[in-house]
């Protein structure tokens, strides 16, 4: 019981409400982009370090690892699991309070770009929400559990916010769970429905016989509308796959590549049109190519060129061009199932994470993989 004392250390419970009520106030996307660059300063300082640390006595690296990627980037201060979940918390409870007419194309709990500001309720249910997501990454730590705890711990948030605030966890799919058509036929839904009335009318139908009228608001709402075709997300997957491979491979970093994913977001934050999101991807790829080091190596402290000694480059592109595939397309059928037919954002790439990662672990608990790099390892 004495390692379930953290849940309970009340600066980390502090800070964690702040980093949750920052995240509301910023917006949830704006706040993702933040420990994109956070996690770029802090693994280039980290890969420097290890640089350093191969070829003379020091702890250059240590400011890198500890102080900006663990404490800053997955921290209380901009950990997906506090400022991002705590942001889409807001956005959901925003939009049920009306707070939010932004003229958004889908639900304005959706919305995940927009900044909430200074309401003091939204960023007190921002900060609660920040906590809860403290607790979340904590307790799948404690008890080692085999996947990314941050990731897992976003995908639990969302599960939270839509049970407190009155949202259906998956929405109303009655033109079927993985069917994108509606939303390429513009199909819209009708007042007073949460998608479609079960008859053989939609929002391309008649409302006069239905007794509704057409809402402005589509029928399937597809997480990326430019990004959710099955071969479009796996061709992405794997370039990706591959470029997150050799990031970690050259610099020994698994979490560079996702950084790079995440900050490149501030274009889409941006309104530039079709850029692609793809942190999900590069990270399962990163973390798979570094599981082929020995056993024995550490991945977090032994410097790259140890790294590129003991891995085949061809190899450790391939195992990460893999990884990128099938995560990509988890995650499209992972919001083909919990987002397109809700009302709120729950996250395809944070979902992507958890599933790649203990993918990886059951690999290396199989004796695929030597190792799970810095994933939990799974006792087979």
């Amino acid at each position: 019981m004495a390692e379930l004392s953290s849940l309970w250390a009340i600066e980390m419970l502090i800070a964690a409400f702040a980093g949750g009520a920052f995240g509301a106030a910023v917006g949830a996307l704006p706040a993702f982009i933040f420990t994109g660059f956070m996690v770029i300063a802090g693994e280039a300082a980290n890969v420097v370090g290890r640089y350093v640390a191969a070829t003379g006595p020091g702890k250059a690296g240590e400011l890198g690892a500890l102080g900006i990627t663990g404490a800053i980037a997955f921290g209380p201060v901009f950990s997906p699991a506090i400022s991002f979940a705590a942001g889409t918390a807001a956005a959901a409870y925003a939009a049920k309070r009306g707070y939010m007419e932004t003229g958004f194309d889908f639900h304005e709990a959706k919305n995940i770009a927009f900044a909430q500001g200074t309401k003091p309720d939204v960023l007190v249910v921002g900060g609660l929400f920040g906590i809860l997501g403290y607790w979340f990454v904590q307790l799948s730590t404690i008890y080692s559990m085999p996947y990314d705890p941050i990731a897992m711990g976003v995908v639990l948030s969302a599960v939270a916010h839509r049970l407190v605030f009155g949202y259906s966890i998956i929405g109303n799919a009655k033109k079927g769970l993985l069917n994108m058509s509606p939303f390429e036929s513009e199909d819209r839904r009708i007042i007073g429905e949460p998608a479609v009335d079960g008859g053989e009318s939609d929002a391309g139908g008649s409302p006069e016989t239905d007794g509704g009228t057409v809402e402005n608001r589509f029928l399937v709402e597809p997480w990326l509308p430019h990004q959710y075709k099955w071969a479009n997300v796996a061709t992405l997957g794997l370039v990706v796959g591959i470029l997150g491979a050799y990031t970690a491979y050259v610099t020994g970093s698994p979490f560079l590549a996702f950084g790079i994913s995440a900050a490149s977001l501030v274009f889409l934050n941006c309104g530039v049109e079709r850029m692609p999101v793809t942190h999900h991807m590069a990270l399962p790829a990163s973390t798979a190519a570094l599981a082929l080091a020995p056993a024995s190596m550490d991945i977090t402290t032994a410097s790259p060129a140890a790294i590129q000694a003991q891995i085949p480059l061809l190899t450790a592109l391939v195992v990460g061009a893999v990884f990128g595939v099938i995560c990509g397309l988890f995650g499209e059928a992972f919001q083909r199932v919990f987002y397109s037919h809700a009302d709120t954002h729950m996250d395809p790439p944070a979902a992507s994470i958890v599933f790649g990662t203990f993918v990886i672990a059951i690999l290396a608990a199989l004796g695929v993989f030597p190792q799970s790099a810095w994933v939990a390892s799974l006792g087979m």
